[in-house]
């Protein structure tokens, strides 16, 4: 563990410079910039509040702001597993010229797509005060929600990164499976219908459920159930040790392959 630690540290500009390099790359030609961060989250939940608050009558006065937060979590958990996922195929050149600690990449991946996501967090401020929502002292929760679902990104990120190199595939695979966490995510309805059915299984054990709930606690004013804060912080670690001993494994037989 030490010798790991002390090589990511002599590594320490490279991977500054590639999380650099992803905000440039994710914002290029782009007039706005990072500014779409903000702007693109509230247009969005504009759309979701009059479609699904119309479809699904809900008149609540906070209800944008129980959409956003949990648009923004999610967000920023299924865009970073699809772009980390061809993380080690689209720095192949590199790769195959200089030697780099492989794990850079899906972790200056994830860490840029972070920042964005820490950034656009900003969009909440406006959606809360035009909802009248006021900070709480359960805000505090936003910390461990922004913890559990960046490990739980990072760990599966890792483990797609890995498996993308040998089954190329599986980014189309995960595509699908990523539109259906977003349906088991609770993000435009509320949950208490199914989680008081025999269908709450479905929440109780999606991870990103568990954060988005935690997140929402802080922000709309309540103290999320102890089962989510378990379940989402052991699913975290272990995801991103899981996802980390799979990459290790596999990545001397990357050069092979990509």
């Amino acid at each position: 563990m030490v010798k790991q630690w002390k090589g990511f540290l002599k590594s320490w500009f490279l991977y500054t410079e590639l999380v650099r390099k992803g905000i440039r790359l994710k914002y290029r030609r782009s007039y706005l910039g990072i500014l779409w961060s903000l702007v693109e989250p509230i247009l969005t939940t504009c759309v979701l509040v009059i479609v699904f608050g119309t479809l699904f009558n809900n008149k609540a006065p906070d209800y944008p702001v129980y959409i956003i937060s949990g648009r923004l979590l999610y967000s920023f958990f299924s865009q970073t597993t699809k772009q980390t996922c061809k993380s080690i195929r689209k720095n192949a050149s590199m790769i195959k010229k200089v030697y780099v600690p492989k794990y850079m990449y899906p972790l200056a991946d994830v860490s840029f797509h972070f920042i964005i996501f820490a950034i656009s967090l900003i969009a909440l401020i406006p959606v809360m005060i035009f909802c009248r929502v006021a900070p709480t002292g359960y805000i505090w929760q936003v910390f461990p929600a922004m913890l559990c679902i960046f490990g739980a990104t990072l760990g599966i990120s890792m483990f797609l990164a890995t498996v993308n190199v040998f089954f190329r595939d599986i980014e189309y695979l995960w595509n699908v499976i990523s539109m259906l966490i977003m349906y088991m995510c609770a993000i435009f309805y509320y949950p208490d219908r199914l989680l008081n059915s025999g269908y709450a299984w479905v929440l109780k054990l999606n991870p990103i459920y568990c954060s988005i709930n935690i997140f929402r606690g802080g922000m709309l004013g309540y103290m999320a159930p102890a089962w989510d804060y378990i379940y989402a912080a052991a699913f975290a670690v272990l995801a991103v040790i899981i996802g980390t001993l799979f990459f290790k494994k596999n990545q001397d037989k990357f050069i092979l392959h990509i």
